[in-house]
């Protein structure tokens, strides 16, 4: 089952996004879906089966510039997840839908992504589902 997470959900969805963003407190996750869903520009999906989590999926409204777009705002895939165990059913392409429904209805017309240079798992599921890739870069910093 995919659902719209509310507010009652964010614990246990910042700690699906936990497994994706690692490094990153559970904590801080729970204070940062709060204000982003509080906000109405980001909404959050989850998958579950039997009263188990097994994925999540967090959108954005990118107001910015999103590589390889003509509109604004742009619905955004900001991260993916399902747990390994119930991978290839089918529930990432279903939280994504979920995902490109809800950017329909915050009245977007184009989807975008990204993914890390070295994260072919996630070029092919983007491929996969549609979408084109836009660009490469590679990004540099430095101590001053």
């Amino acid at each position: 089952m995919i659902y719209q997470a509310q507010k009652k959900d964010i614990p246990a969805a910042a700690g699906m996004a936990a497994l994706l963003f690692e490094g990153s407190p559970e904590e801080e996750l729970v204070r940062e879906l709060d204000a982003l869903i509080a906000s109405g520009t980001c909404a959050v999906f989850l998958a579950s089966e039997d009263g188990r989590l097994t994925g999540f999926a967090q959108c954005q409204l990118r107001q910015d510039y999103v590589e390889g777009t003509r509109s604004c705002p742009v619905g955004y895939l900001e991260g993916i997840f399902v747990r390994p165990e119930y991978r290839h059913q089918g529930r990432a392409r279903a939280l994504l839908s979920a995902c490109q429904q809800w950017a329909k209805e915050q009245g977007c017309t184009e989807f975008a992504s990204d993914c890390g240079l070295d994260n072919h798992g996630s070029l092919a599921f983007h491929l996969k589902t549609g979408f084109m890739e836009a660009n490469r870069i590679i990004c540099f910093t430095k101590k001053i």
